[in-house]
């Protein structure tokens, strides 16, 4: 049976790693016959939570940016796919914005249910993304039907495409396959 899967790459930057792996992971899920749709946070107007709580009762945000579009989209997926450089060994400010503006699902009757963390890095090693998926996991903790279902990370990458030929790579795209 197949998946609706939402990919949202986060990177501010234009062909970056995380979206490379992104793309990756998208091209197995893509082969595995789910249905995929891929939204790039570079370009879209994302404005601050202003702590209002509005949309607890409303289940709407009352700031009217791109965000509004990307919380239906995710409210209406089965499987979520946050992909983001780590940024001093956290998810990138656009991802954490996004995170806090997706307050309108916290009662909601969402279908996400798996969820999956892309990253890359500079820097090698597992600590440095294990803060960022502390964070999404804080986050993935107000939803009780969804859970982590899987990280893949690429460290020592730097420049914008530098990830090619990376092992992560088939890491993302294996992961995106297996997706039941």
């Amino acid at each position: 049976m197949s998946k609706n899967i939402l990919i949202i790459s986060t990177s501010p930057r234009f062909n970056s790693n995380s979206d490379i792996l992104a793309q990756s992971f998208e091209k197995g899920a893509l082969e595995a016959g789910h249905l995929v749709e891929r939204v790039t946070l570079r370009d879209k107007t994302i404005q601050f939570c202003k702590g209002c709580l509005s949309c607890v009762k409303t289940q709407k945000c009352v700031i009217h940016d791109d965000v509004n579009e990307i919380v239906e989209k995710m409210k209406e997926t089965n499987v979520l796919v946050f992909s983001t450089p780590i940024y001093y060994y956290e998810m990138c400010g656009q991802m954490k914005t996004l995170l806090d503006r997706a307050n309108p699902l916290f009662n909601a009757d969402y279908k996400f249910r798996d969820i999956y963390f892309i990253a890359s890095a500079a820097e090698n090693g597992d600590h440095v993304w294990a803060k960022a998926v502390n964070g999404l996991e804080g986050w993935i903790d107000c939803f009780e039907k969804s859970h982590l279902s899987g990280v893949v990370f690429a460290g020592g990458v730097t420049d914008p495409g530098e990830i090619q030929g990376h092992q992560s790579l088939k890491r993302a795209f294996e992961m995106g396959k297996n997706i039941r």
